[in-house]
């Protein structure tokens, strides 16, 4: 394969998705410390001596105070520190048609604060940025943008790694003939290579879909703005039945059923778990109408092609490893933005000298 063909590849690949890699670099550093900057938009709990209320407790609120109301789902608190924060769909936002996130006080029950999801980035500003790093809020055109610019930044860097294959060992041993003003790129490259690799195939694959028949299909669904019933059952009293069977499984999510044909859908973690696997979405257990498990869904349990999909994102994402994790994600995060940058400087250089 001729040099300069490979870098013919490599320049055209980095410039058509030069902006998408400065983009997805920048929003993806900071996605990665989503929930600690959610939180300063998160209403501030005043935790009280009381005990935290009871699911059951709250969904009855929700229903006083919306009662015409779909509700869908509730992310439990952590502590006495955090609110309940429940997801309804209600006519009087956006006619039913967006969720609206209600917070609630995990003592007293009180509505702490309402606000809506990726359609209010005033006070939903990270749920607002995560659409746009999932499809640049333009629904399947920015899926399919996604994949495809997904796609031709691994070739920029598969054609980099060609290009620059022989200077990689000078770089790493930091030998002062590489270190020039010039070699930023390459530089900025050679660290961030491993990184930028994983982040594009991940994020490949968790775009595969994009680039197959079934994307294309359309679909003329119309959903129905449906009050949801009162819950069938004691959701604390069948927790607590789920506990004593399995005691390491601590809930995170609760997907209401609709209807009493429908589950309750209860997603979080066990503590054998591995630590690449989700904290709060990697385990499953589905309630029936009367609150007895009617199947569970463990990661073990999954297949080996939806386990591999789990990891992905996890990698992808930067979610398992703690603050020390996200720092170094969000630095190399940043790193992608700055080859964006010095790749474009350098063909500019090089088109006023030609």
């Amino acid at each position: 394969m001729k040099k300069s063909f490979v870098f013919y590849v490599h320049s055209f690949a980095g410039l058509l998705s030069g902006i998408f890699i400065l983009l997805m670099s920048l929003s993806g550093a900071a996605l990665v410390f989503h929930d600690e900057l959610d939180g300063w938009q998160q209403p501030q709990v005043k935790a009280s001596s009381l005990k935290n209320l009871t699911v059951d407790s709250c969904y009855r609120i929700i229903q006083e105070k919306y009662p015409q109301a779909q509700v869908s789902n509730c992310a439990l608190p952590a502590d006495k520190n955090q609110p309940f924060s429940f997801f309804i769909y209600d006519s009087s936002h956006k006619g039913g048609t967006k969720a609206l996130e209600v917070f609630l006080h995990p003592q007293s029950g009180e509505v702490l604060k309402t606000r809506g999801g990726s359609d209010d980035p005033g006070n939903n500003f990270m749920s607002w940025l995560s659409k746009f790093h999932n499809s640049f809020h333009l629904n399947k055109k920015g899926e399919w943008l996604l994949g495809f610019f997904a796609l031709v930044f691994l070739i920029s860097l598969i054609t980099g790694l060609i290009l620059f294959r022989k200077s990689i060992g000078a770089v790493l041993l930091f030998r002062k003939t590489v270190f020039r003003s010039g070699n930023l790129h390459q530089l900025i490259g050679v660290y961030a290579l491993i990184f930028n690799l994983m982040i594009a195939v991940t994020g490949f694959w968790m775009q595969r879909y994009v680039f197959k028949k079934d994307f294309y299909a359309s679909y003329n669904y119309t959903p129905v703005l449906k009050p949801s019933p009162p819950l069938s059952f004691s959701f604390d009293s069948a927790y607590q039945a789920l506990k004593k069977n399995h005691p390491d499984f601590t809930a995170s999510v609760i997907y209401f059923a609709q209807s009493k044909k429908g589950k309750t859908a209860v997603y979080g973690s066990r503590a054998s778990n591995s630590f690449i696997h989700s904290k709060k979405l990697a385990d499953a257990v589905f309630l029936d109408s009367s609150g007895a498990v009617a199947k569970t869904r463990f990661v073990n349990e999954i297949s080996s092609d939806d386990r591999y999909d789990i990891i992905n994102s996890q990698l992808h994402m930067g979610k398992y490893g703690g603050i020390p994790v996200k720092i170094i994600y969000c630095l190399f995060g940043l790193a992608g933005s700055f080859l964006s940058i010095t790749g474009f400087l350098l063909w500019l250089r090089r088109k006023r000298k030609a």
